[in-house]
């Protein structure tokens, strides 16, 4: 036998050859063999999953087969080619030229958005002031909060994205693989490492695995997006329960078969603009093993989610394919060890999250010091104040600044005898640190201002629901009003006290913009799907529908105590939608 290697027909052959036994394997049902491919080129692990497709009969959606013919991540020289030429993407390359970060959001801007990865949400002053000058020099002189806990710079012209992409790297900063078929900005407690109450600081899990992914192109080959978020307990909601993995900080119980302390939940599955929310597997992680942990997981769903299908590419439906038990077995197979199970009892109960936490002055865990919840109108902040917030940590605090997943930041670590004056410096900015119940939870989307798929403006609508609602009534709790502009739910409004779904409304002869109407939505301790109640209600209509729902809700409460969610819970769709049809008439 010839010791040469295979020559590069012979290995296509024997992958093709493989992809069909592990194919067939699978029709029927037979245990799963690891899915690394123990190859040199980390490419391979996405093209077995490929070819595996295509032996079993099936056909790649597009942006798979762009995907297969040169990896994205190879694409620097030529987004810089064409850009020297003043030009944008067309075709698949809009797509592929997502995996450098860059988006082409035509027509709603003929120009490049840019997200960036910003692990925990928490970056330095200088880094948030070198944004500023990005912004001005390349972009729109702004940056928005995104409800990932990031940053996206927007107004990018087609000749400036080389200049983007080296600058962030400039800054210790990147943009690689948080848009297309990519693990999205990791996102943690924004109050980890201060927080009274948490149970661990996730600071430390959130940046390892973060640095795991930029330091394995393989993990850049997924079917869909997927995203990680981190609970340490603490007093802010990060919404963990909405993500692909979900990883909950736990107090386990001694007496279980398991040493007591600190763990992690593993969620799985999450998804809210499809309904779902991270399933809890009985399946707990060691803080330290959260990374080995997830890229099994991910390395399963490359190996066998679906790539003919965009609409049921994401883990869910991998999930409900399979069910839990088999994936588990998996993913158990690619770490060559059992996961640990353990039983719901052995679980203590959690400390409670502050629904809108994330704004005013609280007190740290530290001695004699606090965070500052600063409120950002709409999540949008100018380069000058971003280059004001980066001096106020500075002087005030320690030198970072903490983005969460409610479009707004935290300054930490101010001493209390200095809190009048940084106060003081925030305000001078045209920022809040406090906002009414009404719009301490109000978020949307970037809209049609920003984005091609919003069918309604959501950061004007949202403005003007507030302005117009804060005028005529004072809620005595807080409320979540999430706008969200088309069916990716990037504002998250199915988990929404009042969840609004952009839609197209027939007014007459004319087609204006409107929304969908959803109620009851919650996540983590609220954790409950939106009920649609009314649906293509035009903006003018919608105002006085929200009246009317927040005045049912103050004057016909069970108690004082009773949330909007558990208010709403009370009546069928047809009086809640009869609430609104009243109101409307007695405008």
């Amino acid at each position: 036998m010839s010791d040469q290697p295979f020559a590069p027909d012979q290995q296509e052959y024997l992958k093709g050859f493989l992809s069909g036994v592990e194919a067939r394997r699978a029709a029927l049902g037979l245990p799963l063999a690891p899915v690394s491919s123990g190859s040199a080129d980390p490419s391979d692990l996405q093209r077995l999953a490929q070819d595996r497709i295509v032996a079993g009969g099936g056909k790649l959606v597009a942006e798979e087969e762009a995907k297969r013919r040169k990896h994205p991540l190879d694409r620097f020289d030529e987004i810089s080619t064409v850009a020297a030429e003043g030009k944008f993407p067309k075709g698949t390359d809009v797509f592929l030229t997502k995996f450098h970060g860059l988006f082409y959001v035509a027509p709603a801007q003929n120009s490049f958005m840019c997200r960036l990865r910003i692990p925990g949400g928490i970056l330095h002053s200088w880094q948030m002031r070198g944004l500023a000058d990005l912004a001005d020099a390349h972009a729109g002189g702004y940056a928005d909060i995104t409800t990932r806990a990031n940053l996206q710079l927007r107004e990018i012209p087609a000749g400036s994205t080389p200049e983007i992409i080296t600058g962030l790297t400039d800054l210790g900063l990147t943009a690689r693989g948080s848009g297309a078929d990519n693990v999205r900005n990791i996102t943690g407690s924004p109050t980890a490492g201060i927080d009274r109450q948490e149970l661990i600081d996730t600071r430390p899990h959130a940046r390892a695995i973060h640095h795991f992914i930029l330091n394995h192109r393989e993990l850049y080959g997924l079917p869909r997006k997927f995203n990680i978020a981190f609970d340490g307990g603490g007093t802010i909601a990060v919404l963990e329960d909405t993500n692909d993995i979900a990883f909950t900080a736990v107090q386990v119980a001694d007496g279980f078969g398991v040493p007591p302390g600190v763990y992690y939940r593993l969620g799985l599955g999450g998804i809210t603009g499809h309904r779902d929310f991270a399933r809890f597997t009985g399946v707990i992680v060691r803080p330290e093993d959260t990374t080995k942990v997830s890229n099994a997981v991910l390395r399963v769903f490359i190996a066998h989610g679906d790539r003919t299908d965009r609409a049921r590419a994401r883990l869910k439906y991998l999930l409900d394919i399979w069910g839990f038990a088999k994936f588990l077995e998996a993913v158990e197979g690619e770490l060559g060890e059992q996961l640990l199970r353990i039983e719901d009892g052995a679980i203590l109960s959690r400390p409670a999250q502050v629904k809108h936490g994330h704004t005013g002055v609280h007190p740290q865990k530290q001695s004699g010091l606090s965070y500052i919840g600063v409120v950002v109108p709409f999540a949008r902040l100018g380069s000058d104040q971003m280059r004001g917030l980066a001096a106020i940590t500075e002087q005030f605090g320690s030198g970072t600044l903490r983005l969460t997943v409610w479009q707004n930041l935290l300054i930490s670590d101010v001493p209390d005898a200095k809190l009048p004056d940084a106060l003081a410096a925030i305000f001078a900015l045209g920022l809040e640190t406090q906002a009414s119940h009404i719009r301490g939870g109000l978020i949307a989307c970037t809209g049609n201002a920003g984005c091609k798929f919003a069918a309604s403006n959501t950061k004007s609508h949202a403005a003007e629901i507030a302005d117009w609602l804060e005028a005529r009534i004072a809620v005595d709790q807080p409320i979540n009003i999430h706008l969200t502009g088309c069916h990716h739910s990037c504002a998250q409004h199915y988990i929404a006290d009042i969840g609004l779904l952009g839609a197209k409304v027939e007014v007459g002869e004319d087609l204006v913009e409107g929304y969908d109407l959803h109620v009851g939505g919650g996540a983590g301790a609220e954790q409950k799907i939106g009920r649609l109640i009314r649906e293509r209600i035009p903006v003018a209509d919608l105002l006085p529908m929200l009246l009317a729902l927040l005045a049912a809700w103050q004057e016909r409460r069970a108690d004082p105590a009773e949330t909007f969610q558990d208010f709403t819970a009370r009546f069928s769709d047809e009086a809640l939608a009869a609430i609104c049809a009243r109101e409307l008439t007695d405008a």
